[in-house]
C-alpha cells in the first residue's frame, strides 16, 4: 500500500503541478505581482492537500507568531523537497536566493521571474555577489520574506550539521531579524526516496534573533538553537510515530541523545 500511495501521489504530484501551471499562465502573468502570488501559494496549499489526502502525512504549525511584521529571513533545517513548498502557504511575499539554471527551465523559471527570486550563479564572485546583496537588501526593504537554508543543502534527519557561513554575511548586511524553523520533513518524504511515510508531525517556528549582533557570535548562536530544537523535534516526532523506518543517521542521532540523557 505504501509503494502504492507513493506511486499515486507523484504522479497526482506532477500532472496538479503542470496543469495548474499551463491553464494558469495566462492569468499569473497579466496580474500584478503581489496578487499573483495566490496561484503558487494555492498549488503548494494543493500539495499538502495531496500529501495529506493520498499518503496520509500531515503537519501542524508552531510559533507563527514568531514571524515579525516585515522584513526578515527564513532559516529552515532543510531535509527534503517538501520543506522548500510546504510553507509557501503561510509566507505572506517569500523569495528565494536560487541557482540562475532553475531560471532557465521554461515556465518554473517564468514562474520565478514573475515573483523576483534572486538567480545567481553559484561560482560567482566580485561584481555579481554585489548585485545580489544588492537586490536582496532591496526585497527586504520590501517587506518581503527571505528563505535561506542555512546548510545550503538537503541534509537527512539526525545527520551531523553542515552549516555554511553565507547566512551569517547576509544577516550582517540586510540587518533583518532570522527566524529559525525546525521540523523532520525528511522522515516523512525522504531525498531521493519514492515511497512517502504517512503520520503527523510539527513544524516549529523559534523566535526571532534580532539584528545587531556580531556575525560570528550569530553564526555560533544560530547553529546551536537550529541544533537543540532539531534534536527536541526528532525525539517527539519520532515518539509519535513509532511505525515510522528510521534512516541509519536518524537511529545514531537518537542513541546518542539516550546516552546524554542518561549520563
Amino acid at each position: 500500500m505504501l509503494l502504492l500511495r507513493s506511486v499515486l501521489f507523484n504522479t497526482a504530484f506532477y500532472l496538479n503541478t503542470i496543469a495548474r501551471m499551463i491553464v494558469l499562465s495566462p492569468i499569473y502573468f497579466v496580474m500584478p505581482r503581489k496578487p499573483a502570488y495566490a496561484i503558487p501559494k494555492a498549488w503548494a496549499a494543493s500539495c499538502n492537500w495531496l500529501m495529506a489526502k493520498i499518503v496520509g502525512a500531515t503537519f501542524e504549525i508552531e510559533g507563527l507568531e514568531n514571524v515579525p511584521e516585515g522584513g526578515c529571513i527564513f532559516a529552515p533545517k532543510h531535509q527534503s523537497a517538501w520543506d522548500t513548498v510546504a510553507l509557501l502557504p503561510y509566507q505572506r511575499d517569500p523569495v528565494y536566493i536560487l541557482k540562475r539554471e532553475l531560471m532557465w527551465i521554461p515556465l518554473f523559471g517564468w514562474y520565478a521571474a514573475k515573483q523576483k527570486m534572486i538567480p545567481v550563479n553559484r561560482g560567482a564572485r566580485g561584481k555579481v555577489m554585489i548585485e545580489v546583496m544588492k537586490r536582496t537588501r532591496e526585497e527586504m526593504a520590501a517587506g518581503r520574506q527571505l528563505i535561506i537554508y542555512p546548510e545550503g543543502t538537503r541534509r537527512a534527519p539526525g545527520a551531523e550539521p553542515e552549516y555554511r557561513y553565507g547566512i551569517a554575511r547576509i544577516y550582517r548586511d540586510v540587518k533583518v531579524p532570522v527566524v529559525p524553523v525546525v521540523a523532520h520533513w525528511g522522515l516523512f518524504w525522504g531525498r531521493r526516496k519514492l515511497i512517502k511515510h504517512p503520520g503527523h508531525f510539527k513544524v516549529r517556528i523559534l523566535p526571532a534573533i534580532q539584528p545587531g549582533m556580531d556575525p560570528d557570535a550569530f553564526y555560533a548562536h544560530l547553529i546551536d538553537v537550529l541544533e537543540k530544537a532539531s534534536d527536541e523535534l526528532l525525539v517527539e516526532t519520532v515518539k509519535a510515530n513509532p511505525h515510522l523506518p528510521l534512516p541509519p543517521t536518524a537511529v545514531k542521532r537518537l542513541a546518542e541523545l539516550k546516552a546524554q540523557s542518561a549520563d
